[in-house]
């Protein structure tokens, strides 16, 4: 049987483009992988990513190394798709001739017609799930209406497209018949759920849908963009403990200088109002958010600004991303990226220095507390999994010793025994 390997690079909106992709290929019956160490394909299908320089260098180096496959005769067909390819379409194929064929993103049709598979229309819900499998996102929308400054998603996505509620569901009441516990709502802009589609905000409703997939015992949601924030979706976590505790935010500054520069929809002020009402709210949820460092026109007073307010409010989870100047961008067409690349590095690692000391602080505060733990996976010498207050890849991990009798996919009380800054320790509540 033939076989082909698609190697996903990016976020986790291509994994559900690579996994719907491998359902349809796997039905044309061919045998599917989907490992990037993997050269024993007669086919290759790399998945890429194009957002910023770091994930264009992983990207180009990723297609080089299976173009050397080629040319030694260990693959015969590479082809490449996603965002990489979206944005830089001509530029590959004259740098990069030994690719067979490119693709941009949502191709599926054209990629199957490639490979000479007709598309089930049936499977269309079904996905070949690259993860553990007991946990998998469900991307609602695509694309995103917003023009912030730094970003090229609109570009590559397009416009944000949502997706039919009943679609949806019909999705994820297959993952949820093929194991899945824990189901991760992805989208660029969460909180524009159905604008396009139904004229409202239809977030709210589409988790109450979801909430009558009995087998599903945590939903978690990525992407809550700060203006128009569905605040109908906190009254749902209070009433909902499936909900999982956790609110992805992204504000990427808190100067109102900053966020203007930035064409973001929000301010300061509104910005701190809605996180310390979250907070008021939901005071046991784990708030999350992404800064940037070194955007055009931030200088020491915006920085110290932003530096202050992280260690005033405490996020319980923070990402850091210096400025990356991309082309396409209102930011790249009209400012000047005058902060050096150096000092940007400076400022996340100082950032990201006192994330470190707060995280600890509040981790070491669940030492001997009992919380519900789902393992992901064996390790080493230790299970290790996450509390509903942590995100899979991205958050911190509860360790616990293999001494003990447990199954990845399961969920169990776990007694915190002990704390880093990034990683808690513990026991089974009840061991086996």
């Amino acid at each position: 049987m033939k076989k082909i390997n698609i190697v996903t690079l990016g976020c986790s909106k291509n994994t559900v483009d690579s996994e719907k992709l491998l359902k349809q290929i796997q039905a044309g019956g061919y045998s599917i992988v989907y490992d990037p160490s993997d050269f024993s394909a007669n086919t290759v299908i790399i998945n890429t990513c194009g957002f910023i320089n770091d994930a264009r260098e992983e990207s180009v180096d990723t297609i080089l190394s299976f173009v050397k496959a080629k040319q030694s005769g260990r693959i015969k067909n590479l082809y490449v798709m996603g965002c990489l390819s979206e944005r830089y379409m001509d530029a590959l194929k004259n740098e990069i001739p030994e690719v067979k064929k490119y693709f941009g993103v949502n191709n599926m049709d054209q990629i199957l017609q490639e490979l000479g598979i007709s598309k089930q229309m049936e499977l269309l819900p079904e996905r070949v799930l690259t993860g553990p499998g007991h946990y998998a996102y469900l991307k609602v929308s695509e694309g995103c209406d917003r023009s912030c400054a730094f970003c090229s998603i609109p570009l590559i996505r397009g416009k944000c497209i949502s997706r039919p509620v009943e679609e949806l569901i019909e999705e994820a009441q297959c993952l949820a018949g093929n194991g899945v516990k824990e189901l991760i709502l992805i989208a660029q802009d969460l909180s524009y759920y159905g604008m396009d589609l139904y004229r409202k905000q239809k977030l709210p409703e589409l988790i109450t849908e979801l909430l009558n997939i009995e087998s599903l015992e945590w939903i978690r949601l990525h992407y809550l963009y700060p203006a128009n924030f569905p605040e109908d979706v906190i009254s749902l976590m209070k009433e909902n403990t499936r909900i999982c505790r956790y609110i992805d935010i992204p504000i990427q500054h808190i100067s109102d200088k900053m966020l203007g520069l930035m064409k973001r929809s929000h301010d300061g002020t509104e910005t701190k109002s809605l996180l310390f009402n979250i907070r008021k709210e939901l005071p046991e949820a784990a708030i999350r958010t992404t800064l940037i460092a070194g955007h055009p026109g931030e200088t020491e007073k915006e920085y110290n600004e932003l530096k202050e307010f992280i260690s005033e409010f405490r996020f319980d989870r923070l990402g850091v991303f210096p400025y990356s100047h991309e082309e396409g961008t209102y930011g790249y067409d009209n400012y000047v990226d005058k902060v050096p690349e150096r000092v940007k590095r400076e400022r996340v690692s100082e950032l990201m220095g006192i994330q470190q000391s707060i995280s600890e602080e509040l981790n070491i505060k669940k030492t001997g507390k009992v919380l519900k733990v789902i393992i992901d996976r064996r390790e080493g010498e230790f299970f290790v999994g996450r509390t509903q207050y942590d995100t899979p890849e991205v958050d911190n991990e509860v360790l616990i010793s293999t001494g003990y009798n447990l199954n990845p996919g399961n969920f169990y009380d776990v007694l915190i025994t002990g704390a880093t800054d990034f990683d808690l320790f513990g026991k089974p509540k009840n061991p086996l």
